[in-house]
């Protein structure tokens, strides 16, 4: 028997048995479909979250309290010493020259009411540099200005996530809320940004930086200092002179290792997209397992196949087939059945995250890598379970074979 033979005999074997040959092709669809839809879902979900990043503002160093560990880890030590101070940021400011915008943060969770709506979100205490430098623009309003922030005025700016909650129907500006028991008058919304993985830039509300620490949380310190570089050509230049004002500022010895980290965007892209692949990989690992639980399903049902057809594989080495024929006619119908569902996996794959697109919102990616990795590992599924169905039956007896009822 030639190729085509094989491969018609083995299509016919299947058609003969459509319900068996789809209930066993299931195990490859769902792992197929899953391993496509897990990729897709994984590369979406990191394309989005660069994209927001991205779109937060250019040239940026991020000095946040804590000593930096390999793989852009921050430890933060409890106490005073790993504390930025307002200082900290006047120093970088007044010292180096690379800089456009030195926007020092307080950010914290507290509860907001207006009316009897309530709603709990991030509280971020700035200077008006923060809607340049962070690229956080007024979409209605106004910012604060540096009289207001000097004179710890209680005026704000809500994310479109708290406008949302708190002002379903109505326009929030010149309307007062009430963030932790106190009176803040609205006088802007910011434009949105969208969901940005684990803390949506939507979900916040700005104030004035003394506003945050005198009025709100009480404290005397920071939680980091954005730094806009004048250029991308000065970023190295920016960075060197901002670690060196802070450990000055800080008064560390040549021998201590910062108390304090400076992170550029493109460190923190890559730490989410190293943390994005592997939980991209662990899921679509996961779903492998169904590939391989159907292949044992594969074998099985060949197993079966080769038992039924015992005195056709009889006959058929009676008239002249060889061990060889016979064993290519199993395994190929092996390798057609496990095919089979994986382009009918790659199809449910597709539509899945099809429907995601449309129903949800994340914008899944399909690359023709997940897809042609899909369809290979699909078919070695077929050879390697079908291997052991194909010998058995190449290596029955003919005369045990003939006589078998």
């Amino acid at each position: 028997m030639n190729f085509k033979e094989s491969f018609l005999t083995a299509l016919a074997a299947l058609v003969a048995n459509k319900l068996r040959a789809l209930l066993t092709m299931l195990g490859i669809i769902i792992g197929v479909a899953a391993v496509i839809t897990m990729i897709a879902i994984g590369e979406g979900a990191q394309k989005a979250v660069i994209e927001r990043i991205q779109s937060l503002g250019s040239n940026l160093l991020f000095v946040s309290p804590g000593a930096q560990r390999g793989g852009g880890v921050v430890v933060v030590q409890f106490g005073t010493s790993v504390r930025l101070k307002n200082s900290d940021a006047e120093a970088i400011a007044a010292r180096t020259s690379a800089v456009e915008a030195v926007v020092p943060e307080f950010s914290r969770q507290a509860q907001v009411k207006y009316e009897n709506r309530n709603w709990n979100t991030r509280i971020v205490g700035t200077t008006p540099e923060y809607e340049t430098a962070r690229n956080f623009r007024a979409f209605a309003g106004r910012y604060f200005t540096h009289s207001e922030e000097r004179g710890v005025a209680k005026v704000c700016l809500l994310g479109q996530n708290v406008v949302e909650s708190l002002f379903p129907t109505g326009d929030p500006i010149g309307k007062t809320i009430r963030i932790s028991g106190q009176s803040f008058q609205v006088i802007g919304i910011l434009e949105s940004k969208g969901q940005s993985g684990w803390q949506s830039p939507d979900d916040q509300i700005i104030v004035p930086l003394s506003t945050a620490q005198r009025r709100i949380f009480g404290v005397d310190f920071l939680s980091q200092i954005s730094v806009k570089v004048a250029n991308e050509l000065l970023m190295d230049e920016a960075f060197l002179d901002i670690e060196r004002i802070i450990r000055r500022e800080h008064k560390l010895r040549e021998e201590q290792d910062n108390d304090f980290s400076i992170r550029n965007q493109a460190d923190i892209i890559s730490t989410f997209e190293e943390t994005q692949r592997t939980f991209t990989f662990l899921l679509a690992g996961i779903a492998a397992v169904s590939l391989l639980v159907g292949g044992i399903g594969i074998m099985n049902i060949m197993i079966v196949s080769v038992t039924e057809r015992t005195k056709e594989i009889g006959i058929r080495k009676a008239i002249g087939a060889r061990r060889r024929d016979i064993m290519s006619q199993f395994l190929i119908e092996s390798v057609v059945m496990s095919i089979s569902g994986g382009c009918l996996g790659i199809g449910v794959g597709i539509l899945a995250s099809y429907l995601i697109t449309t129903y949800g919102n994340l914008t899944p990616i399909i690359s023709v890598n997940s897809i042609a990795v899909s369809f290979v590992f699909a078919s070695l599924v077929g050879i390697f379970f079908g291997i052991y169905p194909a010998w058995k039956a190449a290596m029955s007896n003919v005369i045990d074979a003939l006589r078998y009822e």
